[in-house]
């Protein structure tokens, strides 16, 4: 694994105060055997945490087309060197030569006009059960950062996935608060392909907003358009644009930013 970030500090953490990023290091991995393990990562949360079935032939492991031109952001313990986080990138380079983006299986791009041009593209965003406190995803998101700073990228786009195996209660929950704080941005915005209806589940059940959502907001991500509805997955799926010029302060600082200009990369 090319080493990124060693023991990233948590000045900040979701969703509360933890020391977990202590003995952690992030970085790219370099072995069809190190994508490998995030694989593996990746098929035993879903599978535990989404109900997915992805069939004998998968052994474990979750794949797909685009794995391939990916890159794949690994954390891993010191110690045993076990991977309890990843993330998969997708550059506008790398996207051309994969024909284009994961996200656009799940809704149409055209809105965010030239920007579509210019995204870098996180998904596959997985963590152990065992570091969720806040370290792990400080640590992906310091892998991310420097994978920004490197190729001067300004946007970013993802997902943050919503089970719905309450019944999309939590999603229904999701969606009005973001709704009522003002984070729903529509002057820039995508349409998913398959809507998933919020707005007709009952959002006075009780529910809170995930943890992992909840972090994407606090770093300055603004959900841009309505959730799509991910059959295979079990998910709504909110879609999250991200600039580094609109990133907090605090964050800027913390990652590296303010010692960079960030803009358009060259293609």
């Amino acid at each position: 694994m090319l080493e990124l970030v060693r023991s990233a500090s948590s000045f900040f953490t979701l969703p509360t105060a933890s020391s977990d990023s202590q003995g952690l290091v992030v970085g790219l991995a370099q072995s069809a055997k190190e994508i490998e393990l995030a694989q593996r990562l990746r098929h035993d949360v879903f599978s535990a945490e989404y109900g997915v079935t992805l069939g004998r032939e998968h052994d474990g492991v979750d794949r797909d087309e685009f794995d391939p031109w990916c890159t794949h952001l690994l954390v891993r313990e010191h110690g045993s060197d076990r991977v309890v986080g990843t993330y998969r990138i997708l550059t506008p380079q790398q996207a051309k030569r994969a024909g284009g983006y994961y996200s656009e299986s799940e809704f149409d791009l055209s809105g965010l006009g030239a920007l579509r041009e210019s995204l870098v593209e996180f998904g596959r965003a997985c963590i152990h059960e065992e570091h969720r406190q806040g370290g792990v995803l400080m640590m992906l998101w310091s892998g991310l950062a420097e994978i920004l700073k490197q190729g001067n990228y300004e946007h970013v786009f993802g997902c943050a996935s919503v089970s719905l195996r309450d019944d999309g209660v939590t999603a229904a929950e999701a969606w009005r608060q973001i709704k009522e704080r003002a984070l729903f941005t529509e002057t820039v915005g995508v349409r998913p392909l398959h809507r998933y209806p919020v707005e007709q589940l009952d959002s006075q059940l009780p529910a809170s907003v995930p943890a992992l959502l909840k972090g994407y907001l606090k770093l300055g991500a603004r959900v841009c358009g309505e959730p799509a509805w991910d059959p295979d997955f079990h998910t709504a799926d909110f879609p999250l644009l991200l600039s580094v010029s609109g990133m907090a302060q605090r964050y800027r600082k913390h990652f590296g930013f303010e010692r960079t200009k960030p803009g358009s990369a060259q293609n």
